[in-house]
């Protein structure tokens, strides 16, 4: 298993002025660094890809969609406008050498119905998904389903919706990004749910419940872990713990859940790698 950190560990934009937490990532010891594609007017790929080919550190991206991206938007505009964007991103993420590209990339980040959804929001999600799916699969790019919380989307919520979804989208490259502070709310296990991804499963996010340093909450890590092993996985995991609020996503970021970025990371991964180290991952 491959083991990472989110940036938003560490700033709440990327941009050049933040580079420097490559070197601080691999300096940790990390595997990858998870860099955010919110902003990409200000994501300078050749940058990134420069430093880290020169630190020969791995990396992986990630986004939302939001209004003006929203895929199950009922304006057609709109839903072309959200695939352009993730092409876009697909783009991004190949230009920095990296292959994995996940998020809350299926419907806009924080919406909500009148109603449940229907059969026509997953139309239109699986839809746009098989063309960025196409497109993603000619630069060589896995894509990502990441389920998250009710009060994030109306979409998926689980490990199960997600397979759902990629059945609809019927393309190989589509893949699922689990995250535990979201099934802390929505799965009924850990364990499970990992284990239904099973060899689907391309990213996971390590989080304590309440987003703070991994092992001081309530998330069952044993069951997480032992589901990892059972399914031989090798793939991404990364640390995703926000430090602040942030103007182009919302992180509801209203107390210090540590004492800095730094404190989160060093004690999280000490955490995260003696359960690899438990269960031989």
């Amino acid at each position: 298993m491959k083991l990472g950190i989110h940036a938003y560990a560490w700033c709440s934009e990327w941009n050049n002025n933040q580079l420097d937490l490559i070197d601080r990532a691999k300096k940790l010891g990390m595997d990858f660094i998870e860099l955010p594609l919110l902003v990409l007017d200000k994501f300078d790929a050749k940058a990134v890809r420069e430093r880290l080919t020169a630190l020969d550190l791995d990396a992986c991206t990630s986004t939302v969609l939001l209004d003006d991206t929203d895929i199950t938007s009922s304006n057609s505009d709109i839903r072309a406008k959200g695939v352009d964007y993730l092409k876009k991103c697909v783009k991004a993420t190949s230009d920095i050498g990296a292959t994995n590209f996940s998020g809350v990339i299926y419907s806009k980040h924080v919406r909500q119905l009148e109603n449940r959804p229907g059969e026509r929001e997953y139309t239109w999600s699986a839809d746009c998904l098989r063309e960025v799916a196409d497109y993603a699969n000619d630069l060589g790019i896995t894509v990502g389903l990441e389920p998250v919380n009710r009060y994030e989307t109306f979409l998926v919520n689980t490990c199960e919706q997600a397979l759902m979804l990629k059945d609809m989208i019927n393309r190989d490259n589509i893949k699922i990004h689990l995250d535990t502070y979201h099934m802390n709310i929505e799965e009924k296990s850990f364990y499970e749910a990992t284990k239904m991804a099973g060899d689907k499963l391309m990213h996971y996010h390590l989080c304590e419940n309440d987003r703070g340093i991994p092992g001081t909450g309530l998330v069952n890590w044993d069951d997480i872990f032992k589901a990892l092993a059972e399914i031989k996985y090798t793939g991404y995991a990364a640390l995703e713990s926000f430090v602040d609020c942030t103007d182009n996503m919302d992180t509801w970021v209203w107390r210090q859940l540590a004492k800095d970025g730094d404190t989160l990371v060093t004690e999280g991964t000490a955490f995260i790698r003696s359960m690899m180290k438990k269960y031989n991952l």
